[in-house]
C-alpha cells in the first residue's frame, strides 16, 4: 500500500467548550483529488485551517508520509509542501501578475553589493507556469492582477503554489463565486495538477464540480465525518441527500407533499 501524503486520524479541535470538529480521519495520496463536501456550518474551515497550520487540533494526529507532524504556524505547513488556495485566490489586484506571482520571493538582479527586482526573470517564469496550466490567454506578466476573470485569477495562484513546491493543494471553494465558463478551467486545472502528482483536497459544496474530478469523497456535517467513499459508489442524488442531513430533505418532502394536497389545485 503507498503511504499517504497527509493523513488525520481522529482529529478533533474545540474552542473553550464549543466542540467544532468530532474524530476526522481522512488521508489522500499523490496524484489524487479528495473532495471533502458540507454545506455551510459543517466544519469545512476549521479543518482548512487545521490542516494549514492556522489552528492545533485538539486532539488526534497529523501524519505527513506516515510521520507525525504538528505545525506551529502556516509558514511551518507550508515550508513542508502544504499550499492552500481561498475562494479569491490570495491575489492582489493592484499588482502586476509577475509581481503577485513572486511576491515575498522575488527574483533579484545583483550589481555588486546592489540588488534589484528582476522583473523581467519574474514575468517570463510567472507567464509560463500559468500557460502550463492551459490558461495560454496570459502573455503578459506586467498586466494587472485586477483585470484578470476569477477563473484565471485563481490559475495564477495554484501555478505559484505549485511553483514553490506544494505537495499538498488545499483548494477553498475555488468555483463557488465563478461562473460556468471560468469553472470550468478551474476543473481542468485541478485535473492538471492531480497528473503531475499532487494530492488535492478540493473544498466545495458543489457536487457536480466534485463528481467531475473527485477521485474520492468525504461528507462533514456538523464537524463529523458523515461518509467517505470512492468515485461511483454514490449517485450525485445520494450525495446531495447526504450533505442536507437525509431526514431534513424527507422533512421538507413530506411538507410540500402535504402542501399539495391540501391547495385547492390538488382538489
Amino acid at each position: 500500500m503507498t503511504t499517504p501524503i497527509l493523513r488525520l486520524t481522529n482529529v478533533s479541535k474545540s474552542f473553550g467548550p464549543v466542540d467544532v470538529l468530532h474524530d476526522i480521519s481522512l488521508q489522500v495520496n499523490a496524484g489524487e483529488v479528495l473532495c471533502l463536501l458540507g454545506d455551510n456550518g459543517a466544519g469545512k474551515s476549521t479543518l482548512i485551517k487545521t490542516l494549514s497550520g492556522v489552528h492545533a487540533p485538539t486532539s488526534g494526529t497529523m501524519e505527513m508520509d506516515g510521520q507525525p507532524v504538528a505545525f506551529a504556524n502556516p509558514r511551518e505547513a507550508s515550508d513542508r509542501g502544504i499550499a492552500t488556495v481561498h475562494q479569491f485566490g490570495g491575489t492582489f489586484p493592484l499588482m502586476s501578475i509577475g509581481r503577485c506571482f513572486f511576491v515575498g520571493r522575488e527574483p533579484v538582479k545583483r550589481w555588486g553589493p546592489l540588488k534589484a527586482y528582476d522583473r523581467r526573470t519574474a514575468n517570463e517564469v510567472a507567464v509560463k507556469a500559468i500557460q502550463g496550466f492551459g490558461i495560454t490567454r496570459i502573455t503578459d506578466g506586467d498586466r494587472l492582477v485586477g483585470g484578470l476573470s476569477g477563473g484565471e485569477r485563481q490559475s495564477l495562484a495554484i501555478a505559484r503554489a505549485v511553483h514553490f513546491g506544494a505537495r499538498v493543494l488545499i483548494l477553498d471553494e475555488p468555483t463557488a463565486a465563478l461562473g460556468v465558463k471560468q469553472a470550468s478551467h478551474v476543473l481542468r486545472i485541478v485535473l492538471e495538477a492531480r497528473r503531475r502528482g499532487l494530492a488535492v483536497i478540493f473544498i466545495t459544496h458543489q457536487v457536480t464540480h466534485a463528481m467531475a474530478v473527485g477521485d474520492r469523497f468525504a461528507v462533514l456535517i456538523r464537524g463529523s465525518l458523515a461518509a467517505s467513499f470512492a468515485k461511483g459508489e454514490r449517485t450525485r442524488e445520494e450525495i446531495t441527500d447526504l450533505m442536507a442531513g437525509g431526514e431534513a430533505m424527507a422533512e421538507l418532502e413530506a411538507e410540500i407533499a402535504a402542501h399539495e394536497a391540501g391547495s385547492p389545485q390538488a382538489a
